[in-house]
């Protein structure tokens, strides 16, 4: 964000968006901030700390040999001072720079945590860049590798590490005591080093015996206490929080007010779990990776809850369960969830090396927890993760307080709350329409204007491919590329976004969708919907995906006044493409096969193929955050007069 008059029309807009009662507590939270900063709080002093929270006897022995195997391989990386975050390699991983981004060269300033100006990338660098090494998950995975091979060389690597971040970064002082995930999940790191490193004869020296780290926890949990995400902010970030805090006051409860930490951080994360969460299971957020992020979340806040013997609201265990029976039935053949949304690589707790599939660590987990249903994928990746955490956490159905719970007995295609449908086809057709709420809160803060999307894919290769976000902070071009309307695969009118964005997580006006029709079973799976995005305008899509002749076809109707339009269809990076007129032949290779479709395009526009062009962005797939790569888009540019519609059609041939 740029200072001066822009930054105050931010502010102006971003008050909008706030109610009476969230304005009131930052304005609590301003004066809090500038009274600690002339008068910090202290720490109490502690006696006897002890760390009672170490995994039970044999937990290590059940780690499968072959994720140990890569678990092992990534901490000898990370030995050798190499890691890669975001698509940027560093090379100085045996002596970090805390404060230092990689990326531009640039260090963030020093001074009063509240004070650097960590959204302009001028003055502090890739924030991201900057935060990510601080999460201390690389440390995780050391600590994690010394408790598989007892190396001791692991443990120390992790030891001076801590130290020196300790001693580099006294409370709220630099870009590390800006914010409150950042907060939270490096505590949750710390507490799971503690618990790898038990073994390890220095473990007790380096944490409960050691008032430097007793200092930085308590400082840690005492931020979190005082200045919680509120109001519109109140999505993903404030479940880390939450978490962080309460695993802290689990596993370290060595602080007078450690029952109260303990107790608040778990009323908040039982709110907003629920709040973040439809029914159905699906992250409210509609940004499938930050489903992730919380689903872990909150399974390693469970995890401390059981192995600290503390009793945990029913909902909590409820929605956990619910979000893994949602993940179960929105993944594709290979595993891969939706591509929508926000995504920026955020884990709540690493403990795996390079290759570990994500969502099948995920649904191990489930079924070890709450326990598979008929209809699941099946799961045949391993990880570490699972059996550390499901060697804490008490099964689903020997839990005396979980309540008895309906399922869904066959796999959901349709989520009515978050107007996501997913059809399926022979030959492991995937398709994703959208017709679901913009965004979460009221600025929706990272949703895409992508209402009435789709994404389909063959045997796990994108076709219609989500293009994904590449960027948050620094890039500003970019950041409006990737979660426009032109960006995604639907109809934008008159070069205009369906939602009007007010900044990179602030959306000022949302477009309304609805679901008209779903059904997901059957020769022919359909879908309608509609939105309001471009009033007096309604752009309307019907999508019908035809088992006996693995075909998709899409209707795209525009029902009021002529207005220009431009209909975009992105393709996966290993789709190519050869466009004559309005027909697009693409071809890939899967598993060393050569497989095709045809797509036929509507013939009242006039079709081009973009490939990485960069003034201004079109033709780009990024595969995750600060990556992205040149992919094919074909886009159509013509008018309607609202008197007929658009058809395309997706033919797979083999």
């Amino acid at each position: 964000m740029t200072v001066g008059s822009a930054s105050a029309g931010w502010y102006l807009r971003r008050l909008s968006r706030m109610g009476p009662r969230e304005i009131g507590g930052r304005a609590g939270d301003a004066v809090r901030r500038r009274r600690w900063r002339s008068a910090r709080p202290r720490c109490p002093s502690v006696t006897g700390a002890r760390f009672a929270a170490a995994l039970p006897a044999g937990t290590i022995a059940s780690v499968p040999p072959d994720a140990a195997k890569r678990l092992v391989a990534e901490a000898d990386r990370l030995l050798a001072g190499h890691v890669e975050y975001f698509g940027v390699d560093r090379d100085d991983l045996a002596d970090p720079d805390w404060w230092y981004d990689p990326k531009t060269g640039r260090r963030a300033p020093w001074g009063y945590a509240f004070d650097v100006p960590y959204r302009d990338e001028d003055a502090a660098g890739d924030i991201k860049q900057i935060w990510e090494l601080s999460r201390h998950q690389y440390l995780t995975v050391l600590a994690a590798a010394y408790a598989v091979t007892g190396n001791e060389r692991y443990a120390e690597r992790v030891a001076e590490h801590l130290r020196s971040w300790w001693a580099s970064n006294a409370p709220l002082r630099g870009a590390h005591w800006i914010s409150g995930i950042e907060l939270g999940i490096r505590l949750l790191s710390w507490v799971w080093i503690r618990r790898l490193l038990d073994g390890w004869p220095g473990a007790a020296a380096l944490f409960e015996d050691n008032p430097v780290a007793r200092h930085q926890i308590w400082h840690h949990q005492r931020w979190l206490a005082a200045f919680p995400s509120r109001g519109s902010s109140a999505n993903n970030h404030v479940i880390a929080e939450a978490a962080g805090q309460f695993a802290a006051a689990c596993a370290f409860g060595w602080f007078p007010a450690s029952p109260r930490w303990r107790s608040d951080a778990l009323r908040s994360l039982e709110r907003h779990l629920k709040n973040n969460t439809f029914t159905s299971g699906l992250n409210r957020e509609l940004a499938t990776e930050y489903h992730g992020l919380v689903l872990e979340l909150g399974l390693a806040a469970l995890a401390e809850a059981d192995a600290a013997g503390v009793p945990v609201p029913a909902s909590v265990r409820l929605v956990l369960l619910r979000m893994t029976d949602a993940l179960a039935a929105v993944v594709d053949s290979r595993l891969r969830p939706p591509r929508q949304g926000d995504a920026d690589d955020g884990h709540g707790l690493v403990v795996d090396g390079t290759g570990t599939d994500r969502w099948a660590s995920l649904l191990a987990t489930g079924d070890a927890v709450f326990g598979r249903l008929d209809w699941w994928p099946a799961v045949t990746a391993t990880d570490v993760r699972t059996p550390l955490l499901t060697a804490l956490i008490r099964p689903y159905a020997k839990n005396g307080t979980a309540p008895a719970v309906t399922r869904p007995p066959r796999r959901p295609g349709h989520f009515t709350d978050a107007g996501m449908t997913i059809l399926r086809g022979p030959g492991e057709i995937w398709c994703r329409c959208d017709g679901g709420p913009h965004g979460f809160l009221s600025i929706a803060a990272h949703a895409h204007a992508d209402a009435l999307s789709l994404e389909v894919r063959h045997d796990g290769v994108d076709v219609l491919a989500d293009p994904g976000t590449y960027c948050y902070h620094g890039e500003p071009a970019w950041r409006r590329y990737f979660r426009s309307t032109l960006g995604h695969n639907t109809l934008q009118l008159d070069g205009a976004d369906q939602s009007v964005s007010g900044g990179p997580f602030l959306w000022t006006r949302h477009a309304r969708s609805r679901v008209l029709a779903a059904e997901t079973t059957g020769d022919v799976a359909r879908w309608c919907a509609e939105h309001d995005g471009y009033r007096p305008s309604v752009h309307r899509r019907r999508v019908e995906l035809t088992a006996a002749s693995r075909e998709l076809r899409v209707v795209d109707e525009v029902r009021g006044p002529g207005r220009s339009v431009r209909l975009a269809f992105h393709l996966g990076p290993a789709i190519t493409a050869d466009l004559a007129g309005e027909r697009a032949a693409l071809t890939w290779t899967r598993d060393g096969e050569e497989r095709s479709a045809v797509l036929d395009l509507p013939e009242q526009l006039s079709w081009r193929a973009h490939r990485g062009e960069s003034d201004p962005p079109l033709g780009w797939y990024s595969a995750g955050f600060g990556r992205k790569e040149p992919a094919t888009t074909l886009v159509g540019t013509g008018f309607t007069d609202g008197a007929e519609g658009f058809t395309t059609v997706l033919g797979f041939r083999g």
